[in-house]
């Protein structure tokens, strides 16, 4: 499943409508969802570290939580996430402790990627568990976003 997939296309896609969905209430566009086994969008999340003054309420951390919720466990085995921009060290840590199976992204990021931008926390050798990642999927609208975002603050 290394290959990238009209359902690829199709899961970013629903990650970008929440990134945008954050944009539009202040917060740094991000978007993800997490997608189970058999296909289905298990948990949704947007950036809501404003919204919500936790520093954790990153996109990824809020869809995963809404996928262990509807697992019914903290464990997301089998499951994919999708995500707008490369996963910090927090969300990083968070994905390979719920046993995520496969993580795709769209942009990188040169500040605080931790998927091999900045830090290599992902399949790091001496971890437990190990997570195929896809990169790039959808890159150049997810970086647009972004950027547009930030250039309208300043």
């Amino acid at each position: 499943m290394s290959d990238l997939t009209e359902l690829d296309l199709q899961y970013m896609q629903e990650a970008i409508a929440e990134a945008e969905r954050a944009s539009a209430d202040g917060e740094v566009p991000v978007g993800a969802v997490v997608v189970s086994s058999s296909g289905e969008v298990i948990g949704r999340g947007q950036n809501r570290v404003i919204r919500d003054s936790d520093p954790t309420a990153h996109c990824e951390i809020v869809a995963m939580r809404e996928a262990g919720r509807a697992l019914e466990n903290y464990r997301l085995t089998g499951c994919s996430l999708y995500v707008t921009l490369e996963p910090c060290a927090m969300c990083a840590g968070a994905i390979l402790h719920a046993r995520m199976a496969r993580l795709v992204y769209a942009a990188a990021d040169p500040k605080a990627g931790a998927c091999g931008s900045v830090l290599s926390v992902m399949n790091h050798p001496q971890l437990n568990h190990r997570c195929e990642v896809v990169a790039g999927v959808l890159a150049e609208p997810c970086g647009a976003m972004l950027q547009s975002f930030f250039r309208s603050r300043r």
